[in-house]
């Protein structure tokens, strides 16, 4: 039985304003990149506009009555994230996105070490946070940009080695025992790839981390999503994504930690709303999460946020990934007829979530994107922020379909049957 009836696709599609635009001469929008962003609701944009209607104010200043509302409703979209994520209010950092919440661990361990950062810190779980030479980090080879350059940043601050765990060629990790060892520090992973679509088991990757006392991060940009994630049942140390592409706003994004490791991480960015106590000489630092949240936040956002969680909570996220599931198996089938096209990642459906990329044989993804588009097709091509990535794969580029709670099977079709005509349009037989 499908994960959603005919019926209920529609009225979620009816949900999406967007879907029911036309693009290109009068073509239905057929919109297949919601792994770079995911469309909004109609319950996430009126969140955003009731509340600049109606309680727009800074939060966690003033004592007026639209100051208080306000920072109701951003601590309320606190406690809606972390019941999402199987997590306590106090243990969710908001942030401008998935990137800034992964590069705020990096710049706290790097500012671990400089003299005074975390006194008074346990010091078991300082010496945790602290590294240098000697030290490895361990990312793996199928990590988009947000994932590994704030980790190459660290290594080169710290004087730390940066490791990877590489990958096979169906697109699977490789055994993270042969790469993390007593050295490492950091293990800093993905549990969705945003190209090869796999879905890795995390598991083993904790289980390897923790033999050696490291940290574990898990990119869940491309997880949280698509399928049920619970911070306490992956046992990780962070979990970082962004609430753009879980159909929330744009400009917000979610770090989860453990409580202890919060408490002793020094601030990456200060001013207003983080501290404590100041005096000319130096300040002291609230407790987090509001240590982490300098300035005013985005109170607007968190709300949208929280608005697209309930929306995916309602559907069901158990639901929500078969629905994944179903999609990406109808995709992998259409494509695997067509012998001109080359799939990128594991062929078997449950290894996978959300994503399929490929390559057609000797036309360039951009020109195949472009096709598409002329047609109404939306996907993205290029190395979609995983360069090295591509480069492991021998490839300069690659074209993605990827889906969303608001895909259908007609969405697919419609894929397919524009991408039938470009070996036509090169000059190029099928």
């Amino acid at each position: 039985m499908p994960a959603f009836t005919e019926d209920e696709l529609a009225r979620i599609r009816a949900d999406f304003p967007v879907l029911s635009r036309t693009v290109r001469d009068g073509r239905p929008l057929v919109y297949l990149d919601s792994g770079a962003t995911a469309q909004k609701p109609w319950c996430v944009l009126e969140a955003e506009q009731e509340y600049y209607s109606t309680r727009n104010a800074a939060v966690h200043r003033g004592a007026h009555q639209l100051a208080e509302e306000a920072t109701e409703a951003f601590e309320g979209a606190r406690a809606t994230v972390a019941r999402f994520i199987g997590a306590r209010p106090d243990e969710v950092v908001f942030t401008k996105n998935g990137t800034e919440a992964i590069n705020l661990v990096a710049y706290a361990m790097s500012n671990a070490g400089a003299p005074g950062a975390i006194d008074g810190a346990d010091p078991q779980v300082a010496a945790r946070l602290q590294l240098g030479p000697g030290d490895e980090i361990v990312v793996t080879e199928m990590e988009h940009h947000a994932n590994l350059v704030p980790w190459q940043e660290l290594a080169r601050r710290t004087g730390a080695t940066l490791r990877w765990i590489g990958i096979t060629d169906d697109g699977l990790l490789q055994d993270p025992g042969t790469v993390v060892g007593e050295r490492t520090k950091v293990l800093a992973f993905t549990q969705v790839s945003n190209v090869l679509g796999t879905l890795n088991d995390v598991a083993p990757l904790v289980a390897a981390a923790k033999a050696v006392g490291a940290l574990t991060l898990v990119d869940a940009c491309q997880s949280v999503p698509h399928l049920p994630v619970d911070v306490r049942d992956l046992d990780v140390d962070f979990l970082a994504f962004t609430g753009h592409k879980v159909i929330g706003p744009s400009g917000i994004g979610v770090l989860w930690g453990r409580p202890e490791l919060l408490a002793a991480m020094p601030p990456f960015i200060t001013g207003g709303s983080m501290i404590e106590l100041v005096r000319m000489e130096r300040s002291t630092y609230a407790p987090p999460p509001q240590r982490f949240e300098a300035g005013v936040p985005m109170a607007a956002q968190a709300v949208g946020l929280a608005s697209a969680i309930d929306y995916l909570t309602e559907l069901g996220m158990d639901r929500i990934h078969q629905h994944d599931t179903e999609l990406t198996a109808y995709c992998l089938e259409q494509l695997a007829t067509r012998s001109w096209v080359t799939v990128i990642g594991p062929t078997a459906p449950a290894q996978r979530v959300g994503a399929v990329a490929f390559t057609v044989e000797g036309i360039h993804p951009h020109d195949v994107g472009q096709v598409l588009d002329d047609r109404g097709i939306a996907v993205r091509t290029g190395h979609h922020c995983a360069w090295p990535l591509h480069r492991r794969l021998s490839i300069p580029a690659s074209t993605r379909a990827s889906f969303s709670v608001y895909t259908n099977r007609a969405d697919i079709d419609a894929f397919v049957e524009a991408l039938d005509t470009v070996p036509a349009v090169f000059g190029l037989s099928a």
